[in-house]
């Protein structure tokens, strides 16, 4: 840039990796359960600092816990770093380690966060993620109902700036500094309409604000260090990740209940009836239980009185694929409910031949019998 590029006075790196753990976590028995590194009280349900509780409402609030500071090496630099947990009631935990970034130069910045994301971004070879989670499903093992193996992630990272060096208004941060190198993660010039692309979903609501969201990584200036924006972004990175484990779920089901279903259907005999039936039912639980948590995953999170956090939810929504991922788990589920009731007509049309079958042979005794009756 052809202007002086500020210093970051506050701030930090955040590194975000979620999982899906299990069916469903009794956030209630977890913080029971687990005894926070520092204080040894439970932990309790996350607040939102200046976020008032009717702007953002979440429909079972998670629950956050305290991990403790964890060693990492960035660019080679050994550094302390604090982890935190959010976990859901509907199975999900987003990990967080966070970097504190303070009197730095905006080159720096930018330096950092791609080392951070060359560390423990989602293609390092680190087992830090893998420590954390098993520490902490370690501790929470009571609270997890029927725990997941998935190997379905996310990760996102985000950099989080509090304050500059001299006040600066968003038009003049955007004047000062390029955003590009930081949201990319790459050093070479991009074209123009990759740039574009990049600051494509740029949003202000005060003048000295600004979040930048791409399907990887966030840019957030927000000098009053309220973290809605932080928390809409991770909610909607949850639900990216539920409704991916729930499209694999379903993927990996469809031939196996195609081999069923002709399975079957050989099988003519008289228990074919109750056969398909018992597949049926089968095919129904499977659908009411991948709807009731898709319906939780969607219920998750409402902005209700606040336009901005809307746009920018609806926004991370988008740019992650929420909706698309979530149309595909409803055309595998549509599949298996028309298998289902295909199954249930089926197997009463079955009964109902067997009954007649039934009839006709009692009705042909009746008439052997008489014939034969001296």
């Amino acid at each position: 840039m052809s202007v002086a590029q500020p210093r970051v006075g506050r701030g930090r790196i955040v590194a975000q990796r979620l999982f899906d753990i299990a069916y469903a976590i009794d956030l209630d028995r977890a913080a029971l359960l687990w005894r926070g590194p520092s204080d040894g009280e439970p932990a309790r349900r996350s607040a939102h600092g200046a976020t008032p509780a009717k702007t953002i409402a979440f429909d079972v609030p998670p629950l956050q816990l305290s991990l403790g500071a964890v060693a990492v090496t960035i660019d080679g630099q050994p550094r302390t770093a604090a982890a935190t947990a959010r976990l859901y009631d509907f199975g999900a935990v987003t990990l967080s380690v966070s970097l504190v970034i303070a009197d730095l130069p905006w080159p720096d910045v930018v330096q950092l966060i791609n080392a951070v994301d060359h560390a423990i971004g989602l293609g390092a070879s680190t087992d830090l993620w893998a420590r954390l989670l098993e520490d902490l499903c370690t501790h929470l093992a009571p609270a997890l109902t029927r725990p997941s193996q998935s190997t379905v992630e996310e990760d996102y990272l985000l950099a989080i700036v509090n304050g500059f060096d001299q006040p600066l208004t968003a038009t003049e941060l955007q004047e000062r500094v390029d955003l590009v190198p930081l949201l990319s993660g790459e050093s070479r010039a991009l074209a123009d309409s990759t740039r574009k692309e990049l600051l494509g979903q740029r949003f202000s609501y005060y003048a000295d604000d600004l979040v930048v969201l791409t399907p990887d990584r966030a840019f957030i200036y927000e000098p009053t260090g309220d973290p809605g924006v932080v928390d809409v972004l991770e909610v909607a990175n949850a639900q990216l990740l539920e409704l991916r484990y729930y499209d694999a779920l379903l993927n990996d089901e469809l031939p196996r209940m195609y081999d069923l279903v002709a399975q079957t259907r050989r099988a003519l005999n008289l228990v074919a009836p109750r056969r398909l039936a018992d597949l049926a039912r089968m095919l129904y639980t499977l659908v009411a239980e991948v709807t009731e948590l898709t319906e939780r995953v969607d219920n998750a999170l409402q902005v209700t009185e606040d336009a901005y956090l809307a746009r920018v939810y609806t926004a991370a929504l988008e740019l992650l694929r929420v909706p698309a991922m979530g149309a595909s788990v409803d055309r595998k589920l549509a599949i298996i409910r028309d298998t289902y009731a295909a199954l249930y007509d089926e197997a009463s049309a079955s009964r109902a031949g067997l009954l007649e079958l039934t009839i006709i042979l009692l009705i042909v005794v009746e008439i052997v019998l008489a014939v034969i009756r001296p």
